[in-house]
């Protein structure tokens, strides 16, 4: 059997095909569109191949269409700006000739100054916490049938949730949401490599959060959930390898889209990122039809 984490470096490896742009795969387990954190984390591994000397400290992202996963990703980037402290780049994802993605990204030479940090919420170790493994037996027939196959999945990233996700069957909530996540393998001291990597792994849990208040199938019927756009701000060099706490929360939702935001810290408490998101928060049928 293939290693997913393999996989997906191989994922982020992108090809080479003319000055500035390149050409990358997609997860061959996803069957109805990409998923965003690949093309987000692809984008930004484009992005970083056009820069030396320097790491990304930002990045904002729109998805425009949804991808196709059985045709190819090429990436055009855009040389906006070279400074010798910030450098700034924008990546337009393209298949069959049309945007299905666009992200700038900011990037920063090392530089020391002033550090201020929110403290780390308290949280359960993520060794007490039940695998994915373990949650899918668990709660298989709680899961949606239209989500099984892919949260079935064989996955790169070890996720722990201290409470019981939607697309495990879990019920409307409010407040924070804790995931612990880590790629559970030794990787290269590369930051730009672990960069990449919390760029796929912050989009695998942040939009459910815009769903919790609801539940899946909320009173105004089941929900259409898609990314609409997708931030993340790079605060201090981290480690993926390592246990990253993700503390998220949904603020509001309102005109059919949904926010979403969180902050990752290292265990120690080290507040290493934030991200926020945007997500279309559809009903896929009026209230009124629901007792049909």
């Amino acid at each position: 059997m293939d290693d997913p984490i393999d996989d997906l470096l191989d994922l982020l490896d992108l090809e080479d095909i003319d000055l500035d742009i390149f050409r990358g795969r997609n997860e061959a387990a996803r069957s109805r569109r990409i998923f965003g954190g690949q093309v987000a984390a692809q984008s930004l591994v484009a992005a970083a191949r056009t820069v030396e000397g320097q790491l990304a400290h930002s990045l904002h992202g729109y998805f425009l269409r949804p991808g196709d996963p059985t045709v190819p990703v090429v990436f055009t980037v855009d040389r906006i700006r070279d400074g010798r402290s910030f450098t700034t780049r924008h990546v337009v994802a393209r298949q069959k000739g049309r945007a299905i993605f666009n992200m700038s990204v900011s990037f920063q030479q090392h530089e020391r100054g002033y550090e201020h940090q929110m403290p780390m919420p308290d949280a359960p170790d993520p060794e007490s916490l039940p695998t994915r493994a373990e949650l899918v037996r668990r709660h298989f027939e709680r899961i949606p049938e239209s989500d099984r196959l892919w949260v079935t999945q064989p996955r790169p990233v070890d996720v722990r949730h201290v409470e019981l996700p939607t697309f495990f069957g879990g019920g409307p909530r409010s407040g924070q949401n804790l995931v612990w996540m880590r790629v559970p393998r030794t990787l290269d001291d590369d930051p730009a490599l672990h960069q990449r990597l919390l760029a796929y792994m912050s989009d695998l849990t942040l939009l459910d959060n815009t769903v919790l208040p609801h539940g899946r199938n909320g009173r105004l019927g089941p929900l259409m959930v898609a990314s609409i756009d997708h931030s993340i701000w790079f605060h201090r060099v981290f480690r993926v390898d390592a246990w990253l706490l993700y503390v998220q929360d949904s603020p509001a939702a309102a005109g059919a889209r949904g926010f979403a935001r969180g902050t990752l810290f290292a265990r120690d408490g080290t507040l290493v990122a934030s991200v926020a998101q945007e997500g279309l928060l559809r009903p896929t049928r009026r209230a009124e039809d629901r007792s049909e």
